[in-house]
């Protein structure tokens, strides 16, 4: 799994950094054909913005969360990235 986290307006630090890989690995134990995971951190005044895209064999699913803390903002986007993918894996196990 290729993981490239980005900063828009933002210096990502190492805490953000080991914070979001440790959520991501384990929202990517659902499904095993994970090509590439692209994350999107940016500031607009007083809303921290995060955006996946999660590139599968077969499908690319996008997610983007805004909230007032980063950590939340990552939290809750986490859960809806979390949700997609069991929808996507329980699409293919019923093929």
């Amino acid at each position: 799994m290729n993981l490239n986290i980005t900063g828009v307006h933002l210096e990502v630090t190492s805490s953000l950094r080991d914070y979001l890989t440790e959520k991501l690995d384990r929202v990517t134990r659902h499904v095993d054909n994970v090509i590439a995971v692209n994350v999107a951190l940016s500031v607009d005044k007083l809303d921290q913005k995060v955006a996946v895209d999660v590139h599968l064999k077969g499908k690319d699913i996008h997610v983007e969360e805004v909230a007032s803390d980063m950590y939340a903002a990552i939290d809750t986007l986490i859960d809806k990235l979390d949700r997609q993918l069991i929808k996507h894996k329980d699409k293919l196990n019923s093929k």
